[in-house]
Parts: C-alpha cells; sequence; structure tokens
C-alpha cells in the first residue's frame, strides 16, 4: 500500500548506505568551507548588492544555436544519428589545443576560433563553450583529469582563461550570443572529495588547500563578465551530488564564495547549469521522495539513500532559490544537460504503480517504479540504457532558460583501459564493469574509448533509448 508523508526529508536524518561517509560529513564540509574561507574574506553576510546586468534575460530566447559540424558528422555515420544530426552541442574547451586546435587526442580538428568563425557562416547568433581545464582538473575522477597540475593557477589564467577572452571579443563576433558554463562538476569536489570523507582524494585535497579551484573559477567569471556578449553559467551538479542538505548547503556557499573572489562578482554569474554530462531525469513520475511503502518511507530505500530530491527539475528549482538567497540576481537562470537522460526503451515504467499492489519492501517498490535506470544515481561512465533526452529547447520551464546538450551525445565518459595517446587523460574504475568502493556494478558500457573520444556503440543505445522517441 502507498501512502503519502508531508515529513522533511531533512529531517530524516543522515543515514546513508555509506554511513561512515554520512558520520563525518558535518565536519568534512565544515572544514572544506573553512578552508576556503581563510582563502577569502567574501561571503554572503558582507556582499554588495549585485549589480544588474544589461544582458538580456534569457539568452536561449529567439536564438539560433551553432550545431557543431565535426559532433553532426560524428552522429550522422551512426545509423538513425541523422536524425539528432541538426542539433545543437557545446564545444567543450577542455585543453589549451581545443583553442589553438587540432586536439590529436581526441581528434577534433576545429579550434575556437574555427568555431565561431562557423556559427557566422550557419546563421547562428548563439555558441555555448564549455570551461573544463582548471589545475587539478577532475580531481575526483581519474578519467577527466586534465593538462594542468595543482600549483599552475597562473597558466591557467593567462594561457588559457585571457586567451578565451582574447578571442571571443574579437569585433567580428560581437554579435553572437557567448554562453560559457563554468568549470562542470569541480566546486563540490571540493566538499565532497576532502578531509574525512570515505571517497576523499589526494588531488582534491591538494586543490583545495591550494586554491586553485575557487580562484580560476573567480577569475573565469570576473574576465568574461566584462564581456557584454557573454552570459556564464556556473556549474552547480547534480541532485544525486550535493541532494543532501548539508551538502548542498555547503556546496551553494563556496560556489557563492567563488562568484564573489579575483574581481568576480554576483552579477558576472546569468545562471548556473545542472547535470552537465550526466544521466539525472528531470522529473520522476511514478514515485515521490514522501511516498511510504508498507509504513518504511522511501528515503530509507536503497536508491534514495536519505537525498531530498530524486529527479533534476525540483532540484534546480532549489538552487536557483538558495542562490538568490545568497544574494544572486533574483531572475539567474537555469540550464539543464538532458542530452543523456532520456531513460526510454522497454525498461522504461509505463504508468504508475497500482496503489493497492503489494510490494516485498521499499527498494522493490523504488526499482520497479523510477525512470532512471542506473544502479546508483553516483554512476557517470557511458551508462548503459540511457537515451537522448528532451530536444534543446528554450525556456521549457519557469527559472529554466533551456534544455540543452551541454554533454554531446555519443562522447565517452572515459574507459578502463590504458590507451595510446592520453594527453594527460587516465582510465578510470567506474568505467569498469564493477566499481573499487564497493564492488557494485558499475552500469558502464565497456568499449569507449578515453574521455572525449567518439563512442559510436553509446550512441546507438542513445538513439534507440530515446525519450521522448525520435
Amino acid at each position: 500500500m502507498i501512502t503519502r508523508s508531508a515529513s522533511d526529508a531533512g529531517a530524516a536524518g543522515p543515514v546513508r548506505r555509506a554511513w561512515c561517509r554520512r558520520a563525518l560529513v558535518a565536519v568534512a564540509a565544515a572544514s572544506a568551507c573553512a578552508a576556503v574561507a581563510g582563502l577569502l574574506a567574501t561571503g554572503p553576510a558582507n556582499a554588495a548588492p549585485p549589480v544588474p546586468t544589461a544582458r538580456g534575460d534569457n539568452p536561449y530566447e529567439g536564438a539560433t544555436v551553432y550545431v557543431n559540424p565535426e559532433w553532426s558528422a560524428n552522429a550522422a555515420t551512426v545509423p538513425g544519428g541523422a536524425a539528432v544530426a541538426d542539433q545543437p552541442t557545446a564545444i567543450w574547451l577542455d585543453s589549451l589545443a581545443t583553442l589553438h586546435g587540432p586536439d590529436a587526442q581526441t581528434g577534433r580538428t576545429m579550434k575556437l576560433a574555427d568555431h565561431l568563425d562557423a556559427a557566422r557562416a550557419q546563421g547562428a547568433d548563439l555558441v555555448q563553450l564549455v570551461l573544463n581545464n582548471l589545475p587539478g582538473r577532475s580531481c575526483a575522477r581519474e578519467a577527466g583529469q586534465g593538462e594542468l597540475a595543482p600549483g599552475e593557477l597562473d597558466r591557467y589564467q593567462r594561457e588559457y582563461v585571457d586567451t578565451i577572452v582574447d578571442i571571443i571579443s574579437d569585433p567580428a563576433y560581437a554579435e553572437l550570443r557567448i554562453v560559457t558554463v563554468i568549470e562542470p562538476d569541480s566546486l563540490p569536489n571540493l566538499v565532497l572529495h576532502t578531509g574525512d570523507r570515505h571517497d576523499a582524494t589526494w588531488l582534491c585535497q591538494q586543490v583545495l588547500e591550494s586554491g586553485d579551484y575557487v580562484r580560476g573559477v573567480g577569475y573565469a567569471l570576473a574576465q568574461l563578465g566584462e564581456l557584454p556578449n557573454v552570459y556564464n553559467y556556473l556549474d552547480a551538479g547534480h541532485h544525486g551530488r550535493i541532494g543532501w542538505d548539508e551538502d548542498f548547503m555547503a556546496v551553494t556557499d563556496l560556489m557563492w564564495r567563488a562568484a564573489n573572489t579575483e574581481g568576480a562578482r554576483s552579477a558576472d554569474v546569468h545562471g548556473f547549469a545542472v547535470n552537465v554530462a550526466n544521466y539525472s531525469v528531470l522529473h520522476e513520475e511514478y514515485f515521490t521522495v514522501d511516498d511510504v511503502i508498507n509504513d518504511q518511507p522511501v528515503l530509507q530505500s536503497r536508491w534514495v539513500d536519505w537525498n531530498s530530491y530524486v529527479d533534476e527539475l525540483p532540484f534546480a528549482e532549489a538552487v536557483r532559490k538558495r542562490f538568490v538567497r545568497l544574494g544572486f540576481d533574483w531572475d539567474v537562470g537555469m540550464l539543464i544537460d538532458t542530452s543523456r537522460n532520456g531513460w526510454g526503451g522497454p525498461e522504461r515504467p509505463t504508468g504508475p504503480p497500482d496503489p493497492d499492489e503489494q510490494w516485498w519492501g521499499v527498494d522493490d517498490y523504488v526499482d520497479s517504479n523510477r525512470i532512471d535506470r542506473r544502479n546508483s544515481a553516483a554512476h557517470w561512465c557511458n551508462q548503459t540504457g540511457a537515451g537522448l533526452g528532451e530536444r534543446p529547447t528554450a525556456s521549457p520551464e519557469p527559472g529554466v532558460d533551456a534544455y540543452a546538450w551541454i554533454k554531446p551525445p555519443g562522447e565517452s565518459d572515459g574507459s578502463p583501459e590504458e590507451l595510446p595517446d592520453a594527453g594527460g587523460r587516465q582510465p578510470d574504475a567506474m568505467c569498469d564493469l564493477y566499481d573499487d568502493w564497493d564492488f557494485e556494478e558499475t552500469g558502464a558500457l565497456q568499449g569507449g574509448g578515453l574521455s572525449g573520444d567518439w563512442f559510436p556503440a553509446h550512441f546507438e543505445q542513445l538513439l534507440a533509448n530515446a525519450h521522448p522517441p525520435l
């Protein structure tokens, strides 16, 4: 029997499957923020009111968004791929080579200026860029570690950010709206993978202590914020990363601080991006976090694991409200990456559960009715059974500037194997069949290349499981 509970998810208490992690969470979150606070004096209590921006409210409204011809050509080579080969995807600037071209590791031949020129030739007026090259990048994931080491903040600022600013500030590109997604998944790592956390890493601790992430993000926001045609969206993780109340508060506080250092101010942030390069569904249609099964709350299920959120739309709205309370402009907008969160196909539930059906327990109920078919919301590498999600759309929901394909579907998340031409990219155990922490199946489709390589077999699955269907 299904019942609904009005209980507050945050009041349930920090009981987690990885209970040792939750027992130390308050200490770790506090220590992470304390370390950053030592680097920064700015905070919500003493920050100046945000300066109104002269930019338009939503850059995606009425825009013709650039279609990357390199991604489009790859998509068209896969049977059925021509149906989506005309969709706009973001350009990932994840190495210095992507600015100057060619990038021998991933096979990309176009440099940043080539993309901007191609956008003008297409008649597009909006280009989506992802900045992804911090020193010690992806400190919690071996698959995405980049070319700059901790301590190379100056190179990041001068050779990377300043070069991007120089290129896109060319008067020839003044009519292009430039959407920048700033350093996906970086700042959450400073809370989630440092200190006494059970999954803390040496590299995340190094970048926390160096301040490279915080100062690098602040510098990028400040420099790009000076350009009138640039719209900065700061990455805010996803519900499976920071959906627990203490993590949510610690990470959002840290993001506010980063947006107010190195010359940045809150007005340099036009909005926030969630679910970047991830698989979380927009809305779980057939169960809620407040359901109770046989007197056991869904919160206690293995899948939910005491998380306050089970999907991205409610999480995105909560992120937006939180940032407005911290001091960001009241009309900040959200981007949600829907490139791989469709989860269609034969495994997708087709309707709500029968209210009189008997369930073996809360895990049976949730696993039978959830749309997201991953083994865990923490799994992120080339997920088997995933599908293309909502097509790129402007203003799909109140407060959401766009659904966007920020992660180009069909590009690999990583590989468990050492491969040639790595260019600083490492194999990652989460791309293997079982992860190293709890020996749980990762759900990763095997056979993919390193991060950013074209993975046609995964793209075939994304096409077959698209929702809405193609």
